[in-house]
């Protein structure tokens, strides 16, 4: 008995929390409606915050009773308050204004949320209530945003679109080709964040300039993938007559880099960071030195750059060739020589990800390797890793990307220094 009681009341208690969020849904949207429409006069609106909150809460109750078995009844309830406001904006008084396509589209929205949180999804429902409220408070300044918009901007995110969005999720996530060695979904992924950080950098230098728009990518991009980074600027640098922040910004990702590993060790591996940090300290203040000098050298102009081609698709399909083969020599080396092949793989999977090299270390056993000798290990993929960069960097901005290769070779001087005292101390 006393079980089944509980059972009761945590049912009540969800139900109550599902028609509650519904309520809540409306009047948020109710809130930012009605504030927007209050210049209107008396009697000309036909929803606002009473309104919303009852279609709220209407159609919670909607989706609870189409929860509980009776989905022709719920949906009586939300085609008739769907009803409700055809019939109220057909006979809107005030014929004189312009059609208002947003509200009755927000009350529309409303309903469906409101049915989303009453049929046991309330997180789901009020994340999209917010969504939408913030879609509605930012109506000055997204009409802005697209009044500055020209014909490249448009076909650019288009193009990005159908990378990221209509082909990724597609992609089978699986392992296919020589040795099992390729996973497509994976793969393509490669050309999602090189393409993403062209846009990115596209947006942000229409925003911010030039100079800054282009270190603001660098230090974004760089707190996800410096290779990716690197590649992009260094494919724009190599494009344009006349360099810009593209050095600063490829020796910023780097640094960034620096930053991310002990971060990514602490977590991961916390016995490795003090002689992570050890080691790569001299190079860390060298790429920051590094940077900072280079962004001093940079054209002062932040005026925005001329739209060129912000998606560069087959630069980027160079750049998944380069993975995918170094994929293939890692699964290679790790089937030809056993464990020995491990150090191998862990150098060929950090020349592109110091990432997956320092997850490989979190997953060993604390005996398996001492803290000193797994730094050292960590360090030698960074080695790998920039040495590939300085390469990307020389092979795509050609003699304009010797600056930003020597800011590299600097820091990369100092790590294998570095590396070298740590390992006399074995």
């Amino acid at each position: 008995m006393a079980h089944r009681a509980t059972a009761v009341i945590g049912t009540w208690y969800l139900d109550a929390l599902s028609v509650g969020t519904a309520v809540a849904c409306g009047l948020l949207i109710g809130i930012e409606r009605g504030y927007d429409l209050r210049a209107l006069r008396a009697g000309t609106r036909v929803a606002g915050v009473r309104t919303f909150t009852l279609l709220g809460f209407a159609s919670g109750i909607a989706g609870l009773i189409g929860q509980a078995g009776q989905p022709f009844a719920a949906g009586a309830i939300v085609a008739g308050a769907a009803a409700v406001l055809a019939v109220g904006y057909a006979h809107r008084p005030g014929l004189n204004k312009k059609p208002d396509a947003t509200t009755p589209m927000a009350a529309m929205v409303t309903l469906g949320l409101g049915f989303l949180a009453g049929n046991g999804n309330p997180a789901l429902a009020i994340a999209g209530a917010t969504i939408v409220t913030l879609l509605l408070a930012l109506r000055t300044e997204l009409h802005g945003f697209i009044d500055r918009l020209d014909e490249d901007d448009v076909k650019a995110l288009a193009r990005y679109a159908v990378i990221a969005g209509a082909v990724l999720p597609f992609l089978p996530n699986g392992h296919y080709g020589p040795l099992g060695a390729w996973n497509p979904q994976r793969l393509w992924l490669v050309v999602v964040l090189v393409t993403g950080f062209s846009f990115l950098g596209y947006v942000a230098n229409r925003i911010f300039g030039e100079r800054h728009g282009t270190i603001a990518t660098a230090l974004i991009g760089g707190a996800y993938s410096s290779t990716a980074v690197t590649q992009s600027l260094a494919q724009r640098l190599g494009s344009e007559e006349e360099g810009g922040a593209e050095p600063a910004g490829i020796a910023f990702a780097t640094a960034v880099m620096y930053l991310r590993i002990p971060i990514l060790i602490g977590v991961l591996a916390t016995r490795v960071l003090i002689p992570v940090v050890v080691i790569i300290l001299p190079a860390v203040v060298i790429a920051w030195a590094a940077g900072f000098w280079l962004y001093r050298k940079a054209p002062k102009s932040d005026a925005p750059t001329p739209p060129g081609n912000p998606i560069a698709i087959v630069p980027a399909l160079g750049f998944l060739a380069f993975v995918a083969i170094a994929a293939v020599a890692a699964k290679w080396a790790q089937g030809e020589f056993g464990q020995s092949g491990i150090a191998v793989l862990l150098l060929m999977a950090g020349s592109m990800d110091v990432d997956v090299a320092i997850v490989t270390l979190g997953t060993l056993p604390a005996t398996a390797i001492s803290p000193l000798l797994a730094a050292i290990a960590i360090s030698g993929t960074v080695i790998v890793n920039m040495a590939v960069k300085i390469g990307i960097t020389l092979v795509y901005a050609h003699r304009k990307g010797l600056s930003a290769a020597v800011a590299m070779t600097a820091s990369v001087v100092a790590l294998a220094v570095s590396i070298a005292i740590a390992w006399t101390r074995l």
